[in-house]
């Protein structure tokens, strides 16, 4: 039986997944890419897509056979053991720090491309922007879902009234003849995060009506639509040359929106682009809220983070996680961290919880599905080794664990012989 409300349908999970990879990432990661990679970045999101697929794939077989709040942790924990159960759930809990300002970070350039904001008031807009999040929490899993799903609706017509109004025409979407093979790399390097969401998609497993059929179906159904529509969208940005410098990159949607539409519908692509970007962080607070409350409700410590509302949310694990993402954006908004950076150290860290969930992936399936773990495990290597010195972050990060666990095993053993003696 469930621990929490089981609300969940297929709708819903492809709503709630394919906003999660959509959001942060739609209208600005493909401008980042371009301004990398330029029309090779097409080749890249073609690769990239390639790449996520077994990963996918792996992930959905997983949540069918373990369905759980604790998601990659629990995976995790059913093949190497409760220490790399900690590893996966502390990476995890871990890019608080990095990702959520850097997902907010785009969310306000949505607003600035309508007004002039000052840095401060665009930290007050994320603290806002945490504060509705924790009273759409509160309502539970399927009034996010809905709520999603509406927006998803929005991104996906968006895009195709682009390509529609814009006159995109065959040549431009064909590869160049001559690509930009060391571009590519880097710009996948970013582009990884627009499929950072599945990790925190397998959280909600617990809260399917019927999780072994419909957390899979839902899962490979949202990471399709998403690799879709980001072509799309990469397309339209080439073909504008809607990118450049940070400031460009986070206002392409705005910018492709007005050339197109004209100047007064501009606002259109502001709220459209803000709406998906609270979507994509949305599913993250709540999954991470899943996580730290399974975490508490299964072991010894950190007990108060397990109680549940009357309606089965889990409030205080929720609260934590709103107030540690709000200390993350003043000390992003006090030490003025660039984007670009802020993403591919949080990439560093999602990709590590991937390599450890096809690791368990390997151990755990059989047949088909174990093969495609063992294809997933290479090539998350290969995509930390893109990340090139931004992965030195979750590197230090594990070695950090590795080393607390140790030195917190000898203090307790000492603790028990002093106790004796």
């Amino acid at each position: 039986m469930s621990r929490l409300n089981q609300q969940l349908g297929i709708s819903q999970g492809i709503a709630l997944l394919a906003t999660s990879l959509l959001g942060t990432g739609i209208f600005v990661v493909p401008a980042i890419a371009a301004s990398i990679a330029g029309h090779s970045s097409l080749l890249a999101w073609l690769l990239l897509i390639s790449l996520v697929l077994p990963i996918a794939f792996t992930f959905a077989a997983l949540g069918k056979r373990y369905p759980h709040a604790g998601g990659a942790a629990h995976f995790v924990a059913k093949a190497l053991g409760p220490r790399a159960e900690k590893l996966t759930a502390f990476l995890f809990i871990s890019v608080l720090p990095v990702g959520l300002p850097a997902a907010l970070m785009m969310a306000t350039g949505f607003w600035q491309a309508m007004f002039s904001i000052t840095p401060n008031t665009a930290l007050i807009i994320q603290l806002g922007t945490l504060l509705s999040m924790w009273l759409l929490g509160m309502g539970g899993a399927k009034l996010s879902g809905n709520i999603q799903g509406l927006i998803a609706i929005a991104i996906v017509l968006l895009v195709a009234a682009l390509w529609w109004q814009g006159d995109v025409q065959a040549g431009d979407y064909q590869l160049p003849e001559q690509i930009d093979i060391p571009s590519i790399a880097p710009a996948l390097a970013v582009m990884f995060w627009c499929f950072v969401g599945i990790e925190v998609f397998a959280h909600m497993g617990e809260e399917f009506r019927r999780p072994e059929r419909d957390f899979p179906i839902a899962l490979l159904l949202g990471v399709f639509l998403a690799g879709a529509v980001y072509w799309a969208a990469s397309v339209v940005v080439l073909k504008y040359g809607s990118y450049g410098d940070q400031l460009a990159n986070t206002q392409s949607l705005p910018h492709l929106v007005a050339i197109i539409f004209g100047q007064k519908a501009k606002w259109l692509a502001a709220i459209v682009g803000y709406l998906a970007c609270y979507a994509s962080i949305n599913i993250y607070i709540q999954g991470f809220s899943r996580l730290l409350w399974s975490m508490a409700d299964e072991g010894q410590r950190l007990k108060p983070l397990a109680r549940l509302s009357k309606n089965k949310i889990p409030q205080h694990a929720l609260s934590t996680i709103v107030l540690v993402c709000a200390v993350s954006c003043v000390a992003a908004w006090l030490f003025e961290l660039p984007l670009d950076e802020l993403i591919r150290y949080a990439n560093g860290n999602f990709i590590m919880v991937y390599l450890l969930s096809m690791l368990a992936g390997a151990i755990l399936l059989r047949g088909f599905f174990k093969v495609l773990a063992m294809v997933g495990v290479l090539l998350c290597c290969l995509l930390l080794v893109a990340l090139g010195q931004q992965s030195i972050y979750v590197l230090l990060l594990c070695a950090a664990f590795l080393l607390l666990q140790v030195a917190f095993k000898q203090l307790q053993t000492r603790i028990k012989v002093d106790a004796n003696s």
